[in-house]
C-alpha cells in the first residue's frame, strides 16, 4: 500500500493534503483530504471557532470541487461542520463520490438529522469521525454509511466499541492505523477500511 495523489491543488486557491484510505486486502477505496495553511503546513483546525472551520472546509471543497467532480473514481472524505449539514453553507455536485466527514464537535440536534436525512436523499454519503461511542454520535449513527474510529481507542476500550459502530450497517474505518501490527489487529477487529501514517502518510498536493 502507497500513498496516491488523486488531484493536485490548483495553485490560486489554498493547499491541501491527502491520506489514502485502504481496502484491508490493499485496493485504494478513496483519499481524506486535509485543509492546509498556505506554507502547506498542518492548521490545527480542530482547535479553532467553529465560524473559522467552515471557511477551512469550504476552502478544501473549493480545492477539490471548484472546477466540477475530478475523474478520479475514488471517493474523497471531508471534514464537515454543521453549517453544511443545515444548509447554511452550500455543498458542491459531488456525483457520487464526496462523503461528508462529520466532525466530533457537531451535537446532533433537530436541525442536524433533518439535515443528514436530506443531504443523504440527495446523494451525499456520511461519515461520523472520531467514533467514540459519544450520545451525539450514537444518534447519528442511522444516517451513516462509514463510521471511522481510531484504532488506539479499541486497543484501550476493546471491541466493544467496533461491534457498537457497526450496529445500522455502516462500513468501519480504522483511523491512526500507525504499525503493522495494528493493520493486523484492526483486521482481526473486523474493519473494513485502513487509514494512517504505516499505509501512507498525508502528503501535500502541489500543482
Amino acid at each position: 500500500m502507497t500513498a496516491s495523489v488523486v488531484s493536485p491543488a490548483l495553485p490560486s486557491r489554498l493547499p491541501i493534503a491527502s491520506q489514502p484510505i485502504w481496502t484491508t486486502d490493499g485496493r485504494l477505496f478513496g483519499n481524506e483530504f486535509l485543509y492546509r495553511s498556505r506554507d502547506g503546513l498542518p492548521a490545527q483546525v480542530d482547535r479553532w471557532r467553529s465560524d473559522r472551520q467552515d471557511v477551512a472546509t469550504a476552502s478544501v471543497l473549493e480545492a477539490l470541487f471548484g472546477d466540477g467532480p475530478p475523474a478520479a473514481t475514488t471517493y474523497a472524505f471531508v471534514n464537515i461542520t454543521r453549517s453544511f449539514l443545515v444548509d447554511d453553507r452550500p455543498l458542491p455536485a459531488h456525483a457520487g463520490r464526496l462523503v461528508l466527514e462529520i466532525v466530533e464537535s457537531v451535537a446532533a440536534d433537530a436541525e442536524v438529522i433533518a439535515g443528514l436525512e436530506r443531504l443523504r436523499l440527495r446523494g451525499y454519503l456520511i461519515a461520523i469521525d472520531d467514533f467514540a461511542a459519544e450520545p451525539d454520535q450514537v444518534a447519528m449513527m442511522p444516517y451513516a454509511d462509514f463510521v471511522k474510529i481510531d484504532c488506539r481507542d479499541v486497543r484501550r476500550q476493546g471491541p466493544s466499541l467496533v461491534q457498537l459502530a457497526r450496529r445500522h450497517g455502516a462500513r468501519l474505518v480504522a483511523e491512526r492505523v500507525s504499525d503493522s501490527l495494528l493493520v493486523e489487529e484492526c483486521r482481526g477487529w473486523g474493519f473494513d477500511l485502513l487509514q494512517g501514517d504505516v499505509l501512507g502518510p498525508a502528503v501535500t498536493l502541489t500543482a
